[in-house]
């Protein structure tokens, strides 16, 4: 997990107005929970990007002066619903051989086989949960695809390099698969409706057939 390191400043309002002067400042209100009271503080928004706007796991390093400094992962966001600005900042705090949880990203590598003969790749798990101590989850977690052929998938069950890192997803969770070619899909819907068609007809065909046999002996029966 890589780190970074952020630089803000301790707040001690943290009342509705204070809040909204540092929103319109382009300052973002934080708040770091963990061991003892919660820290509230504030960071400018320019600086929260890199960590924000990034499907990467960061650990990031909290700098607020006077020599008080945090190790913490974000925790929970919050944007405004129409203008996407940050509201809102939750910092968890790391602590040394603790585990945590944390969603890790899938990453796709290759060019599966079942693509080139027409399937069509279906990414279906983008993240998967990893209980780990910090230091040992993962940026993401690496699927190669190229051996995937078409109605070929890709499993929770099938990932390597899982060595202490735990996840509750079962091993039959798909992440990808390579799906049939539509038009070979068609194709046998047409020859299902085919085959019960001329078993209807054959069917027919043998009823109407004993039912003029059965006509003709009738009316060979001579009459009293």
């Amino acid at each position: 997990m890589q780190s970074i390191t952020i630089k803000g400043s301790k707040r001690e309002n943290v009342g509705k107005k204070a809040t909204k002067a540092l929103r319109n400042a382009d300052k973002v209100p934080c708040v770091l929970y963990g061991d003892g009271e919660p820290v509230h503080f504030s960071v400018d928004e320019a600086i929260l990007k890199p960590i924000v706007y990034t499907p990467k796991i960061y650990m990031t390093h909290i700098d607020l002066g006077e020599g008080k400094e945090y190790e913490t992962i974000l925790h929970k966001l919050q944007f405004h619903p129409v203008t996407d600005k940050i509201l809102h900042i939750d910092f968890y705090q790391l602590r040394e051989g603790k585990e945590l949880t944390l969603n890790v990203p899938i990453r796709i590598l290759g060019d599966a086989v079942g693509v080139k003969n027409g399937g069509t790749f279906m990414f279906t798990r983008r993240k998967i949960s990893i209980t780990s101590i910090p230091k040992n989850i993962p940026d993401f977690i690496k699927v190669n695809i190229e051996a995937l052929d078409v109605g070929g998938s890709f499993s929770i069950g099938d990932l390597e390099d899982m060595d202490g890192l735990i996840t509750e997803d079962s091993d039959d969770t798909v992440i990808c698969r390579i799906a049939a070619p539509m038009t070979e899909i068609v194709e046998e819907v047409e020859e299902d409706v085919l085959a019960d068609g001329e078993e209807g007809e054959e069917g027919a065909e043998g009823e109407e057939g004993e039912a003029a046999e059965g006509a003709e002996k009738e009316g060979d029966t001579p009459k009293e």
